[in-house]
């Protein structure tokens, strides 16, 4: 544990001196770790490339031009962890509150996205359009859930609530059958200044507290092409249904800073006690998408390969003030997914896919921050269903429903801890697995 939290502890444990929220986050998002909306949940991202629904501005803006209608679109997501660690014995082995199970806490999000076709306010006849996606957690209650900490007990580099989710982007066709896009993920960073007197009861005085939080943005681009529009546009041919793009996803973190200076009279003296934390909260590489899709008459199959670039992270960490200490190593990795999707009739369509996603995680140790982390195999299934003539509603309305299933391959990690009084370093060995189970539903009108 760096020194400068361990100063922030030790000031924090008088009561009422400081109170910080604390909720179980993770190194990801919501839309690389599951998906954002229920039809990309159930093709395990392997057809988001190919998604012209508003979760687009995240997988591939330049998707967003394949559908000229409008859409509005309200869901919700729900993911059960069962995140395991079994102890293999050691010098000091912990004993854990929850017996194998570290992390059972649920992620809940509330999304929301809007998708409009702006071409009847320019002056050109190139269809353009734009396109919003925000997901906040605990249903809609929660904006900025961050948890970074050590851990004797070990935790869970990649699951957990998520932070705020915020994407806006545009797209318009360029040439025939082929389609630019481009869109910013929005993420915060929050800043906080504590300035206090206090006694040793944790009366204080002269406070002085200033926290803000602003916004950072960060590319997404995308491209496809229909390569029977481009090639053979006057005229049909086995390539209609043949359609390939690309996204670079630019790399983006949470983060927050917190500056704190502390007057103890009698015990510290002026200038005070002064601290310094600063810690991601969560992070998302830059990620390099190819996909190919193929449409038959009901059917459509499609493979995409991502390359996610974690190495960065290492950078990232040496600048952490709660985990530089750890050593801590990563690796680019490559993911593959397949998908398939097929219309069962006019209303209901039938999606599913598979993923296998290795491990960023290289190392196997971490000081104090005891990081775990598994290569595993995601399964996805979904139904949607689009009503022309809903009841009540004006407009068609589509319904969708997915489900994904991760189940997380064993791994062994070694735990340690700077703390001298624990007897052994590494004082125990574990072997992490899991499952994790994934809800989504959401409801979009077409205009």
């Amino acid at each position: 544990m760096s020194r400068s939290f361990r100063l922030w502890a030790t000031l924090c444990a008088l009561p009422g001196l400081c109170a910080m929220p604390m909720a179980h986050a993770n190194m990801g998002n919501t839309a690389s770790t599951y998906g954002v909306l229920p039809s990309d949940i159930a093709s395990a991202q392997a057809l988001s490339l190919f998604n012209s629904q508003v979760s687009a501005t995240y997988y591939n803006p330049a998707y967003l031009a394949r559908d000229d209608r409008g859409e509005l679109t309200v869901g919700l997501f729900h993911a059960e962890h069962s995140l395991e660690a079994r102890s293999l014995g050691g010098p000091d082995p912990i004993q854990r509150s929850g017996g194998n199970v570290l992390n059972d806490d649920p992620s809940q999000q509330i999304l929301v996205g809007m998708k409009t076709n702006l071409t009847s306010m320019t002056r050109y006849n190139k269809p353009l359009y734009l396109g919003f996606m925000a997901g906040v957690e605990r249903f809609g209650k929660e904006m900025l859930a961050f948890d970074a900490t050590t851990s004797r007990a070990g935790q869970f580099f990649n699951y957990g609530r998520q932070p705020l989710f915020l994407n806006l982007g545009g797209a318009m066709n360029a040439w025939r059958g082929i389609d630019l896009g481009a869109s910013l993920r929005v993420t915060l960073h929050a800043n906080a200044n504590l300035d206090t007197y206090s006694n040793l009861a944790g009366e204080t005085q002269y406070e002085s507290l200033q926290v803000d939080a602003k916004p950072v943005v960060r590319p997404i681009l995308g491209v496809n092409v229909n390569w029977g529009e481009t090639l053979r546009p006057d005229q049909r041919s086995w390539l209609d249904g043949l359609e390939t793009a690309f996204s670079y996803r630019g790399y983006s973190n949470t983060r927050t800073k917190v500056n704190a200076n502390a007057i103890i009279p009698g015990v510290i003296a002026s200038p005070g006690l002064q601290l310094a934390i600063a810690t991601l909260d969560s992070f998302q590489p830059d990620i390099y998408a190819l996909g190919v899709q193929y449409r038959f008459d009901r059917l459509r199959v499609g493979v995409t390969g991502e390359l996610q670039r974690w190495s960065r992270l290492e950078k990232e960490f040496e600048h952490d003030t709660l985990r530089d200490q750890a050593n801590l190593r990563f690796k680019d990795v490559v993911i593959p997914r397949i998908g398939a999707s097929y219309a069962l009739n006019d209303v209901f369509t039938l999606t599913t896919g598979l993923a296998f996603e290795s491990s960023a995680l290289k190392s196997d140790r971490s000081l104090d921050v005891n990081y775990l982390d598994n290569d595993r195999y995601v399964l996805g299934v979904g139904l949607s269903a689009e009503f022309k003539n809903a009841p009540v509603f004006a407009y068609p309305l589509r319904v969708d429903v997915g489900y994904q299933h991760h189940f997380l391959k064993d791994r062994e990690f070694e735990l340690t801890t700077s703390d001298p009084t624990v007897a052994g370093n590494p004082y125990e060995r574990v072997r992490s697995g899991g499952d994790v189970d994934v809800f989504a539903l959401s409801m979009t009108m077409k205009f």
